[in-house]
């Protein structure tokens, strides 16, 4: 009986061991990011996935120019806005959104969409946009090796920033008034 009891102590053992390995964890891990307001008032957020340049060409190539793209990877990258504001001089209302985009060689045009929890930009439904809007691409200073997005606080709001690779684009979000 001891000898089977030390077995089975030496199997559960064994088991718990190895599932707590973690396999295949996700190559291009999820981040958020959210600006708030000078009240400390959320303002937006967004959720994405963040891929890696790994020495490969990123636009043109990667992620193709001219083609609606996820802007990042696996689900389609989900933003929020908690009160009324003006993306790129558009009025947007609250709510939750897919933010999808187009890269082109000197500029991007970004979508907001509001069809959400969405894999990639497979079942995109350009009847569903909210809003189509252009920006100009700007050289980074150095490579981006992990597509990245955040914000950069500006007056009545802030600036959304994208960039991976050598290129990143800048849209000013401000409260509606």
């Amino acid at each position: 009986m001891k000898l089977f009891n030390a077995f089975l102590i030496l199997s559960l053992v064994t088991l718990t061991t190895t599932a707590q390995e973690f396999k295949d964890l996700d190559k291009s891990p999820m981040d958020a990011v959210i600006t708030r307001n000078q009240d400390n008032s959320p303002l937006a957020r967004i959720i994405y996935s963040r891929p890696k340049k790994n020495n490969r060409e990123i636009f043109g190539q990667l992620v193709p120019y001219n083609k609606v793209w996820r802007t990042g990877a696996n689900e389609a990258t989900e933003i929020t806005f908690y009160e009324d504001v003006l993306f790129n001089g558009v009025e947007i209302e609250p709510g939750t959104y897919s933010l999808y985009t187009i890269p082109d060689k000197d500029k991007w045009t970004i979508i907001v969409n509001e069809q959400i929890n969405v894999w990639g930009a497979y079942s995109y439904d350009e009847s569903l946009d909210l809003l189509r809007t252009s920006v100009p691409t700007r050289n980074t200073a150095a490579p981006v090796e992990d597509f990245s997005i955040t914000f950069k606080p500006a007056a009545d709001g802030s600036d959304l920033l994208m960039g991976w690779d050598d290129t990143f684009i800048e849209v000013p979000i401000r409260k509606a008034e």
